[in-house]
């Protein structure tokens, strides 16, 4: 069994920055598939940023050149660094992971879920 647990949410401005950490109860290096996933109310949960053990990653078009997830295998933690936010981008975003190969922004693909840390940008 897999435990994630996000922390860095918070409100901000728009233009501003937060990162997102996301700690696992097991080594990050056996996960092979590890992402981002965010969902706005109303809307449908979608995949924001995924990356595998070879550190090959996969962004939604919608935050390209804005966010960059990375992962500390040393510290059993994944990270999203999120630049210049707008309101499009509040949500409730979730840590995913699975042992299978990634990356992959389909959440149908990952097996373990964090709780979520909540993103509010505002204009």
């Amino acid at each position: 069994q897999v435990q994630l647990v996000e922390s860095g949410g918070g409100s901000v401005q728009s233009g501003g920055s937060l990162r997102l950490s996301c700690v696992a109860s097991v080594s990050t290096y056996r996960l092979h598939c590890m992402g981002w996933f965010r969902q706005a109310p109303g809307k449908e949960r979608e995949g924001v940023a995924a990356i595998d053990s070879d550190g090959k990653t996969k962004y939604a078009d919608s935050v390209k050149d804005r966010f960059t997830i990375s992962k500390d295998n040393a510290k059993n933690t994944m990270y999203l660094q999120m630049n210049s936010l707008n309101p499009e981008d509040t949500a409730m975003y979730y840590c995913a992971a699975d042992y299978a190969p990634g990356p992959s922004l389909l959440d149908n693909e990952y097996n373990y879920w964090g709780q979520g840390t909540q993103v509010t940008v505002s204009s």
